[in-house]
């Protein structure tokens, strides 16, 4: 238990409310979990703040860790040297909360914590607590496209509140903020018809409540009485899709999350228009850096969106009907949901290919060019994927490593993983055709990988510059066609450089040519080519997918 750390919240008490934050929301994660039911009972609240709070922890650490920017005296653990700043230290944490936000509330709980260290990076007495409390749920709500009652946000404006009228000490200030906040949340039931039915109070809520909890006991060293065991929320009928919660079985197909580097007027109109495709909208952020979240039947138009706003990264995009299936076959039984004894985890370089893959109820992870997921993306998908067993797919060879680590990590939480080496999406896509959750394992592992193996690989790129290739010069404005990662046939005309690249493919053989065109590719491609291969080789069926936005015109895959 921690030391009562003086009267400044203070480097050294920021850091350990992130510890104990994350402590507490470990304990009560399964539980927040579930009692999630708004807008419906997709059980992730809990997970999603947990992973938000980690993030922002983590970046705190980095900080301590790098020797502080401008502070003095000795760290956190006694062991001397330069402390951050306190700046810098609250900074960190709303920076770490934004990049590493998760769902609907973690998103919001990122906003809350950028607005306080708004303040707070000003000074962190009482008087300043208070403020930033207040300062963060007006930002939240702002952030919120159509705030409801009921949720975390009537929490946050409780807690904020409370903690104005506590006066200026600040061990006062955070004890107030966090009994608010507790009589906030016995309240939800009484503003959320959802909520009252299922008798339960809003998860997004109690998680904060948490958070504050944790505060106290940073500044303390007490913690405050624990909030009762909630039980499991009761069988209900899911409710439409609105913010305060994680998923919208009921209403959009996707959810849909990424990072944008954009202005504040390119994001306003970005609001403008994610408000029109879909709901449970909530953009985050500021100066330059912003967290946004959507429910959206068009994941692509959502990507895109974000696209002409700015530049989007570590995309995800989730398909909620397997989580709703197994939602609702757990609320069938009164019984939590169980983990799936299978699954499968993908990455993929275009919209179009995320929406094709979780339609066959894979989980996917969105890689851009440049902007390839980090392992802990690749973890967090494994942890949503909700399952025993996963298969993971790399689709990319840069990926190789990154798959290993987060496999690894995975296996330690004790998820069986089986990391199958594909080096392409079209690879990925022979994989999942031949995968059967059924089987046992380890004959389910092989008969996919055995598939990707069989599948040779090509696309069409064009060359930015002059260089030397396995193929000859290339001039900047060549087309390129790769096969198997090398460069084969330079030249001047998409299609007739991707007839050439199939007919090298296609040389040694082949039962089934995979097209995955990008959206920017001619209309008429995807015919020539499919009329290129039934002329010449008669014996050889063709299919088209449609990738959306991705890093190549056109992927070829030969099985």
């Amino acid at each position: 238990m921690p030391e009562k750390l003086g009267r400044d919240l203070d480097p050294a008490a920021v850091r350990a409310w992130c510890a104990l934050a994350l402590d507490a929301l470990g304990r009560e994660r399964e539980e927040i979990d579930a009692i999630n039911v708004y807008p419906v009972a997709d059980g992730d609240t809990g997970t999603n703040l947990y992973l938000t709070v980690e993030a922002a922890r983590q970046a705190v650490e980095a900080l301590f860790a790098a020797g502080g920017h401008g502070g003095g005296g000795a760290d956190g653990d006694g062991r001397g040297g330069a402390a951050p700043a306190p700046a810098d230290t609250v900074r960190a944490l709303a920076h770490g909360a934004l990049v590493g936000a998760r769902g609907n509330s973690g998103t919001i709980l990122a906003q809350l914590l950028r607005g306080m260290a708004d303040v707070l990076a000003h000074g962190c007495d009482g008087a300043h607590l208070a403020r930033a409390l207040s300062t963060a749920s007006a930002a939240a709500r702002q952030a919120v496209a159509h705030p409801v009652e009921g949720t975390i946000l009537s929490v946050a404006e409780a807690a904020a509140r409370a903690a104005g009228e506590a006066g200026r000490d600040l061990r006062d200030v955070a004890r107030a903020a966090y009994d608010g906040a507790r009589a906030a949340l016995d309240a939800t039931p009484g503003q959320l018809d959802v909520l009252a039915r299922a008798g339960v109070v809003d998860a997004g809520g109690r998680g904060l409540v948490a958070v504050l909890g944790a505060l106290v006991e940073a500044l303390s060293g007490e913690a405050p009485a624990p909030v009762p065991r909630a039980r499991r929320a009761s069988p209900l009928l899911p409710a439409a899709g609105a913010p305060g919660g994680d998923c919208a079985a009921s209403g959009p197909a996707y959810e849909v999350i990424y990072l944008l580097e954009a202005g504040d007027d390119a994001v306003a109109r970005l609001r403008a228009r994610l408000d029109a495709l879909g709901d449970s909208l909530v953009v985050v952020g500021g100066d330059g850096l912003w967290n946004v979240h959507v429910h959206v039947d068009d994941a692509g138009a959502a990507v895109e969106a974000g696209v002409e706003a700015g530049r989007p990264y570590r995309i995800r995009v989730t398909h909620f009907a397997a989580d709703a299936a197994r939602a609702a076959a757990a609320e069938a039984g009164g019984s939590p949901a169980e983990p799936a004894q299978r699954a499968v985890v993908a990455v993929v370089p275009g919209e179009g290919l995320a929406g094709l893959c979780a339609e066959v109820g894979a989980t996917t992870v969105l890689a851009l060019p440049g902007r390839p997921p980090a392992s802990g993306e690749l973890l967090d998908a494994i942890r949503r994927a909700h399952a025993r067993e996963v298969v993971l797919l790399p689709n990319s060879a840069e990926l190789r490593h990154t798959a290993a680590a987060a496999a690894e990590r995975a296996r330690a939480e004790g998820v069986r993983v089986a990391l199958i080496p594909t080096r392409a999406a079209v690879q990925g896509i022979a994989a999942l055709a031949v995968h059967e959750p059924g089987r046992r394992f380890d004959e389910d592992v092989v008969a996919m990988t055995a598939a990707a193996g069989a599948t040779r690989y090509g696309e069409l790129a064009v060359a930015e510059h002059r260089s030397f290739t396995s193929a000859g010069v290339c001039q900047a404005g060549d087309v390129l066609g790769l096969i198997d990662g090398d460069v084969a046939v330079i030249g001047q005309d998409l299609a007739e450089t991707a007839q050439g690249v199939l007919d090298r493919m296609l040389s040694g053989g082949g039962e089934l040519v995979t097209l995955v065109l990008a959206a920017d590719a001619p209309p008429a491609l995807a015919a020539r080519l499919e009329r290129h291969v039934r002329q010449r080789y008669l014996a050889v069926d063709t299919c088209v997918h449609h990738g959306g936005r991705q890093h190549a015109p056109l992927l070829i895959g030969v099985e």
